[in-house]
């Protein structure tokens, strides 16, 4: 097993468990802004690192974005990639020619496929971050807004007993003279 982390945060999370395990980490991805060329950076080193032999089957794991309030860990895998299975009742199949050649055709796509999926997964998990943010922010504001009427209503009291005392004061000193 080798793991390439791709963040601090969960680089800083895994090394607790996995520190042995882990490979890289890339540091730079999103930085200002999320794009392509992020994945497609990602995408060329781990196809390299599969070129290599370094490894036989490579799993991407991020978080799917299904609602504000829910994410949903994913596992997905990258190589080899893995075709969706075809129909049992599609009838007979047209032989098709490709021009250039099916290898030279696959040799250009495989890797975009795999910079396409890897941008997938980091657009994914950037709007599952953003989502959990965004509910962490507003929870805090409605606390923050609690917290803003408790304090109110405990000043306004505070100073409505000062001011009734000042009054019952003021009220004795007449009684006295």
């Amino acid at each position: 097993i080798k793991i390439l982390c791709v963040g601090r945060k969960g680089r800083d999370q895994l090394q607790r468990e996995y520190g042995g395990f882990i490979v890289d980490t890339i540091d730079e991805v999103g930085r200002p802004r999320l794009g392509f060329d992020d994945a497609l950076g990602i995408a060329e080193r781990v196809h390299g690192m599969f070129e290599t032999g370094e490894f036989d089957l490579c799993t991407i794991v991020y978080n799917h974005f299904r609602s504000v309030l829910t994410q949903v860990v994913t596992r997905q895998q990258l190589i080899p990639c893995v075709l969706p299975e075809a129909a049992a009742d599609e009838g007979p199949q047209a032989v098709h020619e490709y021009e250039p050649a099916e290898e030279e055709i696959l040799a250009e796509l495989l890797p975009l496929n795999l910079a396409v999926q890897t941008y997938r997964a980091l657009l994914e998990n950037t709007a599952s971050e953003h989502g959990a943010r965004m509910t962490a922010m507003d929870n805090a504001t409605r606390n923050a807004g609690e917290v803003i009427e408790n304090l109110t209503l405990y000043y306004n009291r505070t100073r409505q007993g000062y001011i009734t005392n000042e009054i019952i004061e003021i009220i004795s000193g007449a009684e006295a003279l």
